[in-house]
């Protein structure tokens, strides 16, 4: 078997075997495949995609590239989330505790943010001591211990997704339906849940910009879920303004922390309860989805699930007192409210632009290694389809130094747009796919 009559035949259309995938990509992980030919390999797949077959074979090939974890020997069943990333999106910090509030438990591992996407990884850290590092070890004794987990990705965990996606990042490959797909299907099967529960974003501030298209790679992903074995839910979510009213890091934990406390805004909180319910649906703390939502409603009101989240941050270093009290969580310097410039009717707020600016801020970073300034961030006053008066609060600034203010007032008020007709509040999901 060669690695050129493997790219010849994925260039002409022909689907790959397993034992073709698992030849070119185990080559490639251990440096037999050249990075020329690998580019050359995730072009074609760009250009002639993949049958589901052919995706699932390769998303179990990349899962077996290292290490994987069976958690079956400490929970008896395991639930995970996964996002493909968006502007003010903390919602794992609810998710999780509040599923294990209802006796789920919870395997979550996480990554950091890049370009306009925060990371929960990022966020976490805002509280003091919080370690986001742990060994395979630790996570599963953490995980029989007190039924939840929030940590990164460990090294030896599907290594074939690491090197793959930091060749397609500089090839222009990136956006292959069935690489998306496999990349992530492949950290999730390694990491050992046997149901997950997929946010997919779409609109201006995702990857995936139409409904169709999050449609299709939720499908895709679904079928891949299927065939491995496992049980998936994929939700179409909104992204086209922030989710929540904070962006940042701190002041996302903080809002987190609200919500955890029966508050926070409703569209967090209405999105938190149904990737939630739907959680406990898949792994039988509930019978149906309906009562999966209200066991997490009440929850959020009886302070279980903040107590869980306390017990998450302290077992993993965390200070619990910032927890009790948020405001002891990093705050910036500069503080700034600006007024809505008209009358009207909210009719954008591009998360995308907003997402830009808490990066430009120091919130974000553009490479891996770059710091992250936890203090900074923005909060949204209004939604799309809100009726706003002039001069009333649009959003609010948190800067580290003076001068940032006034370049970031300026974006921010390119990112809204108000109107005198009525706008039609956003959804905050589309459609819904899987079990």
């Amino acid at each position: 078997m060669r690695a050129v009559d493997i790219i010849e035949k994925k260039r002409d259309g022909i689907e790959l075997t397993y034992e073709e995938l698992e030849f070119f990509i185990q080559g490639f992980v251990r440096d037999e495949v050249a990075d020329y030919q690998a580019s050359a390999w995730a072009m074609a797949v760009f250009f002639k995609g993949m049958t589901h077959q052919e995706a699932t074979h390769l998303t179990e090939v990349m899962a077996r590239s290292g290490d994987q974890i069976d958690l079956s020997s400490v929970v008896p069943y395991a639930v995970d989330k996964h996002s493909t990333g968006g502007v003010g999106d903390k919602t794992s910090f609810v998710v999780l505790p509040a599923v294990a509030a209802c006796g789920v438990p919870v395997a979550k591992m996480s990554g950091r943010g890049l370009a306009h996407t925060g990371g929960t990884l990022d966020k976490i850290e805002s509280i003091k001591g919080y370690r986001v590092e742990l060994t395979i070890e630790e996570f599963m004794q953490q995980l029989a211990s007190i039924g939840q987990v929030l940590c990164g990705q460990t090294a030896d965990l599907a290594p074939a997704d690491k090197k793959l996606y930091a060749l397609r990042d500089v090839t222009g490959t990136v956006p292959s339906m069935e690489l998306i797909a496999a990349s992530i299907m492949s950290k999730k099967i390694a990491g050992g849940a046997q149901g997950m529960v997929l946010d997919v974003k779409t609109g201006l501030g995702a990857f995936m910009q139409s409904v169709d298209e999050a449609r299709e790679l939720a499908a895709l992903m679904v079928e891949i879920g299927r065939r491995a074995g496992r049980r998936v839910v994929c939700l179409i979510s909104d992204m086209n303004q922030p989710l929540g009213d904070a962006v940042g890091n701190a002041i996302e934990v903080r809002e987190a922390i609200h919500a955890l406390q029966g508050g926070g805004p409703d569209d967090l909180r209405g999105h938190c309860v149904e990737v939630a319910g739907h959680m406990l649906v898949l792994a039988g703390g509930a019978d149906d989805l309906e009562s999966g939502k209200q066991k997490i409603e009440d929850a959020l009101d009886d302070g279980s699930a903040l107590a869980h989240f306390r017990r998450l941050v302290e077992a993993q270093g965390g200070d619990g007192g910032m927890v009790d009290d948020p405001d002891k969580l990093p705050r910036a310097e500069c503080i700034e409210t600006y007024g809505a410039p008209s009358s009207g009717y909210v009719a954008q707020i591009h998360a995308l632009k907003i997402g830009g600016t808490v990066m430009a801020l120091g919130g974000g970073r553009e490479k891996k290694g770059d710091p992250i300034d936890h203090s900074v961030g923005v909060l949204i006053h209004r939604n799309i389809g809100d009726r706003v008066e002039k001069g009333e609060p649009l959003f609010t600034i948190h800067a580290s130094k003076p001068e940032q203010l006034e370049i970031a007032s300026k974006q921010l008020m390119d990112a809204h747009a108000i109107v005198e007709a009525k706008v039609d509040p956003l959804p905050i999901f589309y459609d819904t796919l899987g079990d």
